[in-house]
């Protein structure tokens, strides 16, 4: 009896294994299809000095000077390479904790659920590249922003005093000024939010309402229930959600080493230095995925 069930089991299991492996078949054909010939070329060029011609372009062995002329001489491929992987870091954790608890609170049972939850998914489709470049050129949202700033000086005035008087404590000076900027920025925290919101979302509502039940029996309150209830059953997700936004933020309009990488590229026309920045940026956001990832599988609840 024992032999059967695990059988069962085991049949389901490999049926989930071959839906899924049908679901991502089209990326997977893709890749093939269409990426990993490129990806070897950018490999093979970032070691090579790219000699352009009439339609064609040579490249010639140099090994190493690419890299070596990214880190030791360029003046400021280091620099940005830092402060990207810093602000990737910290905008990271933010929009993983403002996506979590903006699920939970629209994960309640309350009139206008269905818009609220459409109101927070918006940010998905604002993000697109179309909506996004309307954004940034509309003239008229400028001005828009320009006045609000200008009409919220008040606010702004409170904002700076105790900002000011945080600073003067001199108690976590550079921990307050990332925090600040944070709140300065919560609009590109929140656009950048959708997906995860909504991941986090559909796993809120996989737990059972009876696992409540049975906590309130017992007598736990709200933030018990949190901890020991809630933040098991969605921990799995997390790691989900922090691979999606360390790699949605390595790919920002709006990301300094990007924009570097692809003036190297198309305006300089140097193709071995532009294939050695993206790999070093490449290979040090994977690296820190990959770390990252391992720590937080360390504390994710699998249950069946």
């Amino acid at each position: 009896m024992k032999r059967r069930q695990k059988n069962k089991l085991a049949g389901l299991q490999k049926r989930k294994a071959i839906s899924g492996y049908l679901f991502i078949s089209p990326f997977i054909v893709g890749f093939l299809v269409f990426m990993v010939k490129p990806l070897f070329q950018s490999l093979y060029m970032s070691f090579c000095d790219v000699q352009l011609g009439a339609g064609t372009f040579n490249p010639v062995w140099r090994g190493l000077f690419n890299y070596n002329y990214a880190f030791r001489v360029d003046a400021e491929y280091t620099r940005l390479l830092t402060e990207e992987l810093t602000r990737m870091a910290i905008y990271s954790v933010a929009i993983m904790v403002f996506s979590f608890f903006v699920a939970l609170i629209i994960n309640g049972n309350f009139k206008g659920r269905a818009l609220v939850r459409s109101v927070f998914f918006l940010p998905v489709i604002l993000a697109s590249g179309v909506m996004l470049k309307l954004d940034s050129e509309n003239a008229l949202m400028a001005a828009v922003a320009a006045t609000v700033e200008v009409n919220a000086g008040g606010t702004a005035g409170i904002t700076d005093a105790i900002q000011s008087i945080l600073r003067t404590t001199g108690v976590g000076v550079r921990a307050f000024e990332q925090l600040f900027e944070i709140i300065d920025n919560i609009y590109d925290v929140a656009i950048s939010s959708g997906i995860q919101i909504i991941i986090f979302l559909s796993g809120l509502q996989t737990i059972s309402s009876s696992m409540y039940e049975a906590a309130d029996i017992e007598g736990c309150t709200k933030w018990e229930s949190l901890w020991k209830i809630t933040f098991p059953m969605v921990s799995s997700l997390f790691l989900v959600n922090w691979i999606y936004t360390v790699v949605d933020f390595c790919m920002r309009s709006d990301n300094e080493i990007i924009e570097k990488i692809t003036d190297l590229m198309n305006v300089n026309l140097n193709y071995g230095l532009a294939s050695a920045m993206s790999w070093a940026y490449f290979v040090l956001v994977m690296a820190i995925v990959g770390v990252s990832s391992l720590i937080i599988s360390k504390g994710v609840y699998y249950y069946e």
